[in-house]
């Protein structure tokens, strides 16, 4: 019986984060694209997805600060990032799909830096591929 008992409870511990893990679908919408352009204000590098914080100015001068979702960190280093690819102060536009509940929060799937180079995030689950 002992033996049941760890056993289900090594499963437990070892598949829980796999099933508390959210799909794209429920907290974004496909429907919703956006490109935002601001400067970066914090960035994130933790488990189970990057953040990336970024102040965008309307055309009024008003200032909203934006959540960008990325792919995990580990994820992220398998394609070439690292926790200093974005810093506090870089110029970005950032293209994604907005939140089901319209807060301020993009699960983005593609970076363009100030230079022009683009930062693809093919760990979206919103990217156009639908993957």
């Amino acid at each position: 019986m002992k033996t049941r008992f760890f056993v289900f409870i090594w499963q437990a511990l070892l598949l829980g984060p796999v099933f508390a893990h959210h799909s794209f679908s429920a907290e974004y919408d496909r429907n919703q694209p956006v490109t935002l352009s601001g400067r970066v204000t914090r960035v994130e590098w933790v488990n189970p997805h990057a953040m990336v914080y970024v102040d965008v100015s309307a055309p009024s001068g008003k200032v909203t600060n934006w959540e960008f979702e990325l792919g995990s960190p580990n994820g992220l280093m398998r394609i070439g990032w690292n926790r200093y690819s974005l810093k506090k102060g870089d110029q970005i536009t950032v293209r994604g799909f907005r939140a089901r509940d319209q807060s301020n929060l993009v699960n983005a799937n593609l970076i363009t830096l100030a230079d022009g180079k683009t930062v693809l995030n093919p760990l979206s689950s919103g990217d156009e591929g639908g993957k």
